[in-house]
């Protein structure tokens, strides 16, 4: 199986890595690095991988793995990576994304009417976009899957295994990379953080210009949901 990891600037680490441990194990998994071009791609915290295959070496994958990114704005205007996707994706045995890799899907035309997960920081974004998001931490929706915030690519990854290959090497592979997480908070979700950690969350995510980064991000919004209008109104 050819299984496409998607590079580009700014992706998060573990929404890569994390499901990458899982399915590079498995049997006949042949893994590509996919990117716009061949340059290193750095991830949002410094992190290099080299792409081993850009969308005109590999256009036929099995598998599509998008992850997630702190930036996720930028790539949705990466028209290589969405072309490619689009023409891609419905060819594939499977798809799936980490955290606001759904974005690429998304703006791909490949979720309308659909249901998805994504990070919760990304859910509204993705709302304007017409796009059905539950919280749930892994969500099938017929041959692709997706998973929640960064650490949720690994649940994501297992599930998948599960539908590919059985729930006996799944279980297998969850004990290979030691994968019984015991977190010391019970924090890891808007359901479950109180409102002073929500808070703090979202000013780390915001960055030194808080203010202006958050200000950026609902103009995005609003702009998503007229476009989304517009499309609307052109199709009647």
């Amino acid at each position: 199986m050819r299984v496409a990891f998607v590079l580009y600037p700014d992706f998060t680490a573990l929404d890569l890595v994390g499901p990458y441990e899982v399915i590079s194990r498995w049997p006949g998994a042949e893994v590509h690095f996919v990117a716009s071009s061949p340059d290193p791609v750095r991830c949002d915290s410094g992190l290099t991988v080299l792409p081993s295959d850009t969308p005109a070496t590999l256009p036929d994958p099995d598998l599509i793995v998008i992850p997630g990114s702190g930036n996720p704005l930028p790539v949705l205007e990466d028209t290589v990576l969405v072309e490619w996707l689009r023409g891609a994706a419905p060819k594939c045995a499977w798809t799936a994304s980490v955290c606001t890799g759904a974005g690429l899907y998304a703006v791909a035309g490949l979720l309308d009417g659909k249901s998805t997960t994504t990070h919760w920081g990304f859910r509204d974004y993705l709302k304007a976009l017409g796009v059905k998001v539950v919280p749930d931490r892994v969500v099938w929706e017929g041959t692709h899957v997706s998973g929640a915030g960064v650490s949720a690519g690994i649940d994501m990854a297992l599930s998948l295994t599960e539908r590919v290959h059985g729930r006996e090497i799944a279980e297998a592979l969850q004990l290979i990379i030691e994968y019984d997480p015991e977190p010391p908070f019970d924090s890891g979700s808007p359901a479950k953080a109180d409102a002073r950690t929500q808070r703090l969350a979202r000013r780390i995510m915001l960055g030194d210009q808080p203010v202006r980064a958050a200000a950026r991000f609902g103009r995005e919004v609003v702009r998503a949901r007229v476009r989304r209008a517009r499309g609307a109104v052109s199709a009647t």
